[in-house]
């Protein structure tokens, strides 16, 4: 993909990893965060809830998709949750439905659903692209907690030689902040996604606009 004006910020959410409110409400805490992000000018918002059962994530989703809302949301592996709620898009992880069989069962019925895929090689990639996906996230570029599971960070150079091999959009994800995601950015990625950055405490609006001029 070549360098884009207008790079898209995703945040991926945890709500484990949040304060709760004062009855103990993890999912209440999210709504209002993911609120609070599309606010401040985020693109995207993946829930990413994978021990919710199909009842709570569907609320959660529904929640976040409250009036006003601008970011388009994301459901993380559930399609069912993501149809129901109304969802812009269903991203697929790596033990997920590959992506051939969820793009052709809904093509028809659904023909604006995103469908993403998390890719951790170029050659994983270019399958998620063969199969239909509308983008890619690939990581961890740098190193993170939330993605040790999945090995060394892949570097600047493996992100770059994945962005110059798809035509569909690659998301850089791992441990992106101000101080790097401008080399994500010039590296061919369409925008950059985020877990922590977005959900550490402080001035919210500020850490979006931070991460938007860096991305340039």
């Amino acid at each position: 993909m070549p360098h884009t004006t207008n790079p898209v910020l995703c945040y991926v959410s945890d709500r484990r990893s949040l304060e709760p409110t004062p009855g103990g409400d993890a999912a209440g805490a999210l709504v209002r965060l993911a609120a609070r992000a599309a606010r401040a000018g985020v693109d995207w918002i993946e829930i990413r809830e994978k021990d919710l059962g199909g009842r709570g994530l569907l609320d959660l989703v529904s929640g976040a998709r409250g009036p006003g809302a601008t970011a388009r949301i994301l459901v993380n592996d559930r399609l069912d949750v993501a149809l129901a709620a109304g969802a812009a898009g269903v991203h697929l992880g790596g033990g997920s439905l590959p992506v051939a069989p969820v793009r052709g069962g809904w093509r028809e019925s659904a023909p604006g659903l995103l469908i993403g895929k998390s890719c951790h090689s170029i050659e994983e990639a270019r399958a998620a692209e063969a199969d239909g996906a509308d983008y890619v996230f690939f990581g961890p570029v740098f190193a993170t907690p939330s993605k040790l599971v999945y090995g060394p960070p892949q570097g600047i150079e493996a992100l770059a030689r994945v962005c110059h091999a798809l035509h569909v959009p690659v998301v850089a994800i791992g441990g992106i902040t101000p101080e790097n995601a401008a080399a994500c950015i010039a590296s061919g990625a369409r925008g950059i996604a985020a877990i922590r950055w977005f959900q550490e405490p402080g001035d919210l609006d500020a850490r979006v606009a931070a991460l938007r001029a860096a991305c340039g």
